[in-house]
C-alpha cells in the first residue's frame, strides 16, 4: 500500500497530516484561542514529546504557525494559518457525527459567540445545494 500521503484520494491525504486524534484535538484548542505549549498540554493531558511531535508537523504541513514570543527564555506560540482556520467546518462535522452517534453522558457543546446560540452544522455540496450523505457518489482519480 502506499503511503497514505502520497495517494491520489485528498482524504486520505489529509488524514496522513490530522488523522489521529492529538491532532484533531490541538485544532480543536487552537480555534479556543490556545497558543501556547503550556496551554495545549495542560488541556490535552498530552506527554511533552508527544505534544511537540504533533506541534511540529502541523507547522510542517502549514496548518500552525510557529512563532517566537519570548527570548529570554526562547518561547513560542502556535498560530493558525489560513489552511488551519479552514479545518473548523471539518472538526465540526466530525461533531456533528458524534452527536448523532455517540453521544450519552456528558458532552461538550459549542455555540456562536456572538449570538449564543449553539452550533449544528451542515455539510453540502456547493454545485448540487444538496446535503452531503444524502444522494449516492463515485469516487474517481482525476489529475
Amino acid at each position: 500500500m502506499k503511503k497514505p500521503s502520497a495517494q491520489p484520494c485528498l482524504i486520505a491525504r489529509s488524514l496522513a497530516l490530522v488523522g489521529d486524534a492529538w491532532s484533531m484535538l490541538i485544532m480543536r484548542d487552537a480555534h479556543a484561542g490556545l497558543t501556547r505549549f503550556d496551554d495545549f498540554r495542560r488541556s490535552l493531558g498530552i506527554a511533552p514529546t508527544m505534544l511537540t511531535g504533533r506541534l511540529s508537523a502541523l507547522v510542517d504541513e502549514g496548518v500552525l504557525e510557529k512563532r517566537r514570543y519570548s527570548d529570554r527564555p526562547p518561547r513560542h506560540e502556535y498560530v493558525l494559518t489560513e489552511a488551519g482556520r479552514d479545518f473548523l467546518p471539518v472538526l465540526f462535522a466530525i461533531g456533528a457525527w458524534g452527536r448523532k452517534h455517540r453521544s450519552g453522558g456528558k458532552v461538550t457543546r459549542f455555540f456562536d459567540a456572538e449570538n449564543g446560540t449553539e452550533i449544528d452544522p451542515l455539510t453540502i455540496d456547493r454545485a448540487t445545494g444538496a446535503p452531503i450523505g444524502t444522494r449516492p457518489i463515485r469516487i474517481a482519480a482525476v489529475e
